[in-house]
């Protein structure tokens, strides 16, 4: 099948195309197919999603033209480890963008991409272990809003149409975000998150500002300070360092 009704985009060696017009949704598809055994590199693209979803379960608006893509990868070792691949996928895509003649992307902490200060793309993290908490599989989703954004959202959105881009097809981005993200997993797997990390903060919006962050059950205000080795959240409060692994970031000002 073809997910996007255009040529199958070109992969990395390692990387195979499973794709389809319309699905619930990427990532519940690449969970079914890591439950059933499948090895990692598998690309499942979707031209519409009918069940798509962002962080928190939230809805994630799917219709046709965008980009929605999940990766299933088999990285071993623990799930703070694993989570590291979020700031990877960040990457990846941002060059993409920025290779497809979009400008520098910011990464919002702590699995989006901002356009001109909107959310233009949003990343999906999901994973399973077993005995022992070592990883069984990571399941990386992404969805990009090349022609159409949602409306009514918290945190505003755009899509690149909106901002004067409108020459990205679906395939061609993947095949751009697919071979980036290879470029810099073999840098996370060589050199550790070092380099992710250093990288990823000279991309970052908010560092040194104050901000909001809302976690599951209590809301913080305070200054962002830096990105620890794991990547967590540093949040000065009053004085007092917050280690945030989780939680959702606003402006400090927003209601």
């Amino acid at each position: 099948m073809n997910g996007a009704g255009a040529a199958a985009p070109s992969l990395p060696p390692g990387y195979r195309l499973i794709a389809f017009d319309t699905i619930g949704s990427t990532n519940d598809e690449a969970k079914r197919m890591a439950r059933d055994s499948a090895p990692g590199g598998a690309v499942i693209w979707a031209g519409e999603q009918t069940a798509g979803r962002g962080r928190r379960g939230r809805t994630w608006t799917s219709p046709p033209g965008n980009l929605y893509v999940s990766l299933l990868l088999r990285p071993g070792g623990s799930a703070a480890h694993a989570a590291q691949l979020g700031f990877v996928a960040a990457l990846g895509l941002g060059d993409a963008l920025h290779e497809a003649g979009g400008p520098a992307l910011r990464c919002k902490w702590p699995n989006d991409l901002l356009l001109d200060g909107r959310k233009v793309a949003g990343i999906l993290l999901e994973s399973e272990t077993t005995v022992g908490d070592t990883v069984d599989f990571v399941v990386i989703g992404s969805g990009v809003n090349l022609v159409s954004k949602p409306e009514n959202t918290e945190y505003p959105a755009t899509s690149l149409i909106e901002s004067g881009i409108g020459s990205v097809t679906a395939a061609a981005l993947l095949s751009a975000y697919v071979r980036h993200f290879d470029g810099w997993l073999v840098r996370w797997r060589e050199d550790g998150f070092a380099p992710i990390r250093a990288a990823w903060l000279t991309r970052a919006s908010d560092v040194g500002g104050d901000i909001r962050v809302r976690l599951e059950r209590d809301t913080l205000f305070g200054r962002f300070l830096d990105l620890d080795e794991d990547g967590a959240l540093l949040l000065d409060t009053a004085g007092t360092r917050r280690r945030i692994t989780a939680g959702e970031i606003f402006a400090a000002a927003a209601a």
